[in-house]
């Protein structure tokens, strides 16, 4: 098992920026691919960014590319979404994730093919 829990939403105006943080306990950190999701209200879990165990592989959603980065530190067994000029459409739950194994992302980018989660944190952006 691998317990998840996310920190650092909250309210941002439009332009601001936001770091997210998700804790990762229990089995073997680096042995897992990470990623986030996001889910507005009435719609699905969406697709943000993942990373591979060694930080050496990233892939992003097109509509965060050049704005978000996902990055870990495996010593603290954390990972951490920077977002930047952030945007009202940015607004969700955002979601940590951690997967067993890095696959082409045409899988990764279903939640349904991840292993643990996390509870969420909220992310609103006023504009």
């Amino acid at each position: 098992q691998v317990q998840l829990v996310e920190s650092g939403g909250g309210l941002v105006q439009a332009g601001g920026s936001l770091r997210l943080s998700c804790a990762a306990s229990g089995r073997t950190f680096n042995n897992y691919a990470m990623g986030w999701f996001r889910q507005a209200p009435g719609k699905e879990r969406d697709f943000v960014t993942t990373i591979s165990w060694s930080g050496g592989s990233t892939y992003y959603a097109d509509s965060v590319k050049g704005r978000f980065a996902i990055s870990r530190d495996n010593a603290k067994n954390t990972v951490y979404l920077q977002m930047n000029n952030l945007k009202p459409e940015d607004t969700a739950v955002y979601y940590c994730a951690a997967r067993s194994a890095m696959s082409p992302i045409s899988i990764m980018r279903s939640w349904t093919k991840w292993d643990y989660w996390g509870q969420g944190t909220q992310v609103t952006v006023s504009s």
